[in-house]
């Protein structure tokens, strides 16, 4: 009886320590994600929304896998670019999908 309540405390505290390991880490990822984002703020807009005007893109609300695709095409240099050429070769394949993702999320 003693041991089956030692097991079942332990499995307890290492559940509620995965919890609380994850629920640490969620506002870590989404920091990381939105620091990530900023990164694309300068040409593109806060939150990948372009000033009215601009000649550069909003990236706020556009499909994820277009964004993968396009952030891929200037990586490789299948599509022509004035500087995103060398900007996306410093991403790597995670970064790009954790890009695609934040800014599919955005509002237009």
């Amino acid at each position: 009886m003693k041991t089956a309540f030692s097991t079942t405390t332990l499995a307890l505290c290492a559940l509620a320590a995965s919890s609380l390991s994850q629920a640490q880490t969620a506002p870590a990822q989404a920091l990381y994600n939105r620091s990530l984002a900023a990164t694309c703020a300068n040409c593109h807009g806060t939150d990948g929304k372009a000033v009215q005007g601009s000649s550069v893109g909003s990236l706020a609300g556009m499909d994820r896998n277009y964004l993968v695709a396009q952030m891929k095409a200037f990586k490789s240099g299948a599509r022509a670019a004035t500087v995103m050429h060398q900007i996306s070769k410093g991403y790597s394949d995670a970064q790009i999908d954790v890009l695609a993702t934040y800014f599919a999320a955005q509002k237009k």
